[in-house]
Order: C-alpha cells, then sequence, then structure tokens
C-alpha cells in the first residue's frame, strides 16, 4: 500500500468516459491509490462505474478503494473501503471485509486515530487542511496532523484542499503520502499534473521517485 498520492475522484460535470480518461491518465503516470467517491449515484450505477474504473486501476495495479460503501467494495472486490466518521463502526467494516482489505478511516483527533488503529484501520485520512468545495469540513490545523501522526502507529494521508502550490507545508508532518481530487481531476493535462505532484510530493517525502 503505497499512499504517497492518492486520487480521490470527483464527478464535477464528466460524461462517464470523460471521468474514466482522466483516471486512466493519472494511474498511466504515477497515482499509487485510487479512491472512487460517489455521493449522488444509486447503487446499480455506482456498481457499474465500479466495475469499469476496477478495469483500469487492475491493468495499472493500482489498488482501488472505495468510498463509504462495503457492499460496493465487496461486490467488485475491491483493494479495500474508505470510511468517515459518520459510516459504521470501524471493527464492524473490518469483519466486514476481512483482514485482506485495505481499511481507511477518517481521523481529526488523536483520540479518533488511535480508536480506529485499535479497531483494524489499515491507514488514516487527516483531515481536510486547507478549505476544499468536496466536502463540508471543520478544518484540521498542522499541529493536529502531527499530533495524530505521532501518537497513532499506522500512516496518514492528508486530506482537503490540497494543492502542488501547498504541498511544502506537509514537511516534517509525518504523513505517509497526500489526498487529492480537483488539482487531478480539473487538470489541463493530468499526465503533466501527476507527475508534477508526485515529484514534488516525494520530495517533500524525502524519498526516492519511482518514476
Amino acid at each position: 500500500m503505497d499512499l504517497t498520492l492518492y486520487l480521490v475522484t470527483g464527478r464535477y460535470d464528466f460524461s462517464d468516459e470523460k471521468f474514466l480518461a482522466v483516471i486512466e491518465a493519472a494511474c498511466k503516470n504515477g497515482v499509487t491509490l485510487v479512491q472512487l467517491r460517489e455521493k449522488e449515484l444509486l447503487t446499480g450505477d455506482f456498481y457499474r462505474l465500479a466495475v469499469k474504473v476496477k478495469e483500469i486501476t487492475d491493468h495499472y495495479r493500482i489498488p482501488l478503494i472505495i468510498n463509504d460503501r462495503v457492499d460496493i467494495c465487496l461486490a467488485v472486490d475491491a483493494a479495500g473501503v474508505h470510511i468517515g466518521d459518520d459510516e459504521m463502526p470501524v471493527a464492524v467494516v473490518r469483519s466486514l471485509i476481512s483482514s485482506e482489505k485495505i481499511l481507511g478511516v477518517s481521523a481529526k483527533t488523536v483520540e479518533r486515530g488511535l480508536e480506529a488503529e485499535k479497531a483494524g484501520a489499515d491507514y488514516l485520512g487527516i483531515g481536510a487542511i486547507f478549505p476544499t468545495k468536496t466536502k463540508d469540513t471543520p478544518l484540521t490545523s498542522m499541529k493536529t496532523l502531527k499530533a495524530i501522526n505521532e501518537a497513532v502507529p499506522i500512516p496518514s494521508v492528508a486530506i482537503g484542499g490540497i494543492k502542488e502550490a501547498n504541498l511544502a507545508n506537509f514537511r516534517e508532518t509525518g504523513i505517509a503520502g497526500v489526498s487529492i481530487v480537483s488539482e487531478i481531476m480539473l487538470a489541463e493535462n493530468v499526465g503533466e499534473k501527476v507527475h508534477s505532484l508526485k515529484h514534488k510530493i516525494e520530495e517533500v517525502l524525502d524519498v526516492s521517485s519511482t518514476l
């Protein structure tokens, strides 16, 4: 599980063809994990879209994570699921998906992070760090981000309003990577943007590039 550059999808006003093309370009050029996030689709439509997205992620050998929907995760045999504060208890989700799948959990406090780790989470999504239109949620400070990473042994990704221009803020915060939506999904050239983001975050995290 490489959390370095974690794409969370956004539909915007894309056609399915455009949506899938963006995901493929991102996978081809260096994202390390893809989360399919759909809040509006009916179950059948979500399932059919997830099947198409998984064909892409499987081709590039990138794990596919499903946001919130354990049923969709199991139905398409995705690599895992990511849940927020208002979903089923972490331990229940872990029991449903088994120990073989990845379980990500959103956390805004040290207490939530520790609880999630104890209940079976594999990684944390911490944020929103910066203002974002993707989700209406209170901001998490850099101080809290660092505190969670110091206290909780599992890896984390920072989430919320993250752009190439603010990546330098994450030096020495203890994160394993960043979760990005619009900076990739709305990029004029997705491939170039992913390469640029990957290079920058690896520099911030002080890890060697695999590209």
